[in-house]
């Protein structure tokens, strides 16, 4: 089975319903825009999961936008897509591929390790003339049972510990503008987690929206990781979901281990009273805010 990516050319003769495919596109200004475009066309066979109705759980005062579900929310929703025991999943999106990588990141979480996202996603599917179709499809029910593997996330009490510890590595997937805190167009504070390096995960992608291949992806972790290994890195975003997207670019480039904080910068800019930081990696300008 495949784990991380899959090609267009390797999914084509698998449109017969032997595999689960799941489009997860999604605009994260526009709850309705996904399903819309999923009813307009859609690659054949696929079912519709949406990263606030199915991928996310509810949102309170002190969450990040996108909560990670409970594991029998999971269950649930991946039961619902028809994905069980032995079954091989396929997600895709409209973009770079993080809203696939975030289904793709809770599969493998609860240890259903056959789940890849379809390299290139919907728009390269479009641009070589493959099938689609329009309206709902659904699939037939089947039991998921997860087993969660809680090694793969931190959340925001162990992010906290570990704060100043030169050995774990917080990276940021949002692009350098918002990680710099000169624009923040989502969360209510903008900045950064303090000590927190950026790689905006569009690094990770062609202009095509096609992953980079495997040594080149090694080759730009490296010079973010130092002498660090993987499983001490630390991946956050604005919500838990582009960050996703690094973590699949680290596991096909071979580097496994690293870790998710599913509640990323939404969750810790919640509370005024957390430390902040703006400017550049590594800058100095460090801002404590009191309640």
């Amino acid at each position: 089975m495949y784990s991380t990516l899959i090609s267009s050319d390797t999914l084509a003769p698998h449109l017969d319903g032997s595999w689960v495919i799941v489009d997860c596109r999604y605009d994260l200004r526009d709850d309705r825009w996904g399903r819309e475009q999923y009813r307009s066309a859609h690659i054949q066979g696929a079912v519709y999961a949406s990263l606030s109705h199915d991928l996310a759980g509810p949102v309170g005062s002190a969450t990040g936008r996108h909560p990670l579900p409970s594991s029998a929310a999971m269950e649930a929703t991946f039961g619902r897509l028809g994905i069980g025991a032995g079954a091989h999943v396929v997600m895709y999106d409209q973009d770079a591929g993080p809203y696939a990588s975030r289904m793709w990141w809770m599969l493998r979480y609860m240890g259903h390790d056959g789940a890849a996202v379809l390299d290139g996603g919907w728009a390269k599917w479009l641009r070589e003339g493959r099938p689609v179709r329009k309206g709902e499809e659904t699939r037939k029910a089947a039991t998921f049972t997860g087993r969660p593997r809680k090694d793969l996330l931190l959340g925001i009490e162990d992010v906290e510990a570990r704060l100043g510890d030169p050995s774990v590595l917080l990276v940021d997937a949002r692009g350098p503008e918002r990680f710099e805190g000169k624009t923040e167009p989502l969360d209510r504070t903008p900045g950064h987690i303090p000590g927190a390096v950026n790689h905006f995960y569009k690094r990770n992608v062609t202009d095509e929206g096609v992953m980079l291949p495997p040594d080149k992806l090694r080759r730009q972790f490296a010079e973010m990781l130092g002498e660090r290994s993987p499983d001490r890195v630390v991946m956050y975003c604005g919500s838990g979901v582009s960050a996703c997207q690094n973590l699949l670019a680290m596991e096909h480039a071979g580097l496994s281990g690293a870790k998710l904080y599913p509640g990323s910068w939404s969750e810790w800019s919640s509370d005024p009273a957390r430390p902040v930081e703006t400017g550049p990696a590594a800058s100095l300008n460090l801002k404590v805010k009191s309640k």
